[in-house]
């Protein structure tokens, strides 16, 4: 699909969430996991996760993802059982703090998948693994009606970077998304949002390489692009010392996200990236002649 039916596909995917995909949306990170790769983002007490939620919103966060897997190479594995106990907790406290957030839920299981819908109205389903992980995935979302954010990983959590190599990276990638957004149309399901994946099956070049290309993605499948960066090692690594270091970089990758087309920003950091995306706006709407 083109990039002329743009326009139409982010008005399919307003209505489930109720989210304007015409206005950059900043998507805030709450983190359930007690080893996640940035320790300042941990919640794991329902006092902790209502904290961060009233912060998330006071700060001006449009979409509240919760994720109770921890993806980093080397994670330990989580149970269904555990990882459905941990979102339990979360999504009732997020609905007791404020009952009207958008909440995405970061898994790729379609068994959690259904429970976040069912019993707590989750909005969108952010799949790490692009239905890889869950043959199931797809139909699930699909019968949910819920916006699905499909993201690129080859391999798993535990093995995604032990050397990954391409003989063409745009050109496997596009394919990838090529594959399975058809499978999700073919299912009745229009309501996507794809995330290039920085970080999961990627080299450093890996990243930096699909990042210089967002837009042609954009421009190929005519979808909304989901973007996190936030305090990764692509970050870091270039630039020197640990994911508590990296959000000046964070924010300069997500500016020029924006400047590619990104419609959503996945962040730890709301504050920072709220007045990012305003400066921003505020700079295109000049451009665009609004002002």
């Amino acid at each position: 699909m083109m990039s002329s039916n743009y326009t139409a596909d982010l008005a399919m995917i307003l209505n489930p969430a109720n989210i304007n995909l015409r206005e950059s949306q900043i998507m805030a990170i709450v983190n359930l996991t007690p080893d996640s790769f940035y320790g300042a983002s941990r919640r794991t007490t329902e006092e902790s996760i209502a904290e961060r939620v009233r912060q998330i919103i006071d700060e001006g966060a449009s979409i509240i993802d919760v994720g109770a897997y921890s993806s980093r190479p080397g994670a330990d594995d989580v149970s269904v059982a555990e990882e459905m106990e941990r979102l339990r907790l979360a999504l009732k406290t997020v609905r007791s703090v404020s009952p009207e957030a958008v909440v995405s839920v970061d898994t790729f299981r379609s068994d959690v998948a259904r429970m976040c819908v069912e019993e707590y109205g989750a909005d969108i389903i952010n799949d790490i693994s692009g239905g890889c992980l869950d043959k199931d995935m797809y139909a699930a979302v699909a019968s949910l009606g819920v916006p699905y954010v499909l993201m690129h990983m080859r391999g798993t959590p535990a093995d995604m970077q032990a050397s990954p190599h391409y003989d063409n990276l745009v050109g496997e990638v596009m394919m990838y998304f090529a594959e399975r957004v058809q499978r999700l149309r073919d299912l009745g399901h229009k309501d996507i949002i794809l995330d290039l994946g920085f970080g999961f099956g990627k080299t450093l070049d890996h990243n930096y390489e699909l990042f210089s290309r967002m837009d042609m993605f954009a421009d190929m499948f005519g979808l909304p692009m989901l973007v996190g960066v936030s305090r990764k090692s692509m970050i870091y690594r270039l630039l020197g010392g640990e994911p508590s270091d990296a959000l000046n970089g964070t924010t300069a990758l997500n500016v020029m996200a924006l400047m590619k087309g990104a419609r959503i920003l996945r962040v730890h950091d709301v504050k920072e990236c709220v007045e990012a995306v305003r400066l921003f706006e505020k700079m295109k709407s000049f451009e665009d002649g609004k002002i």
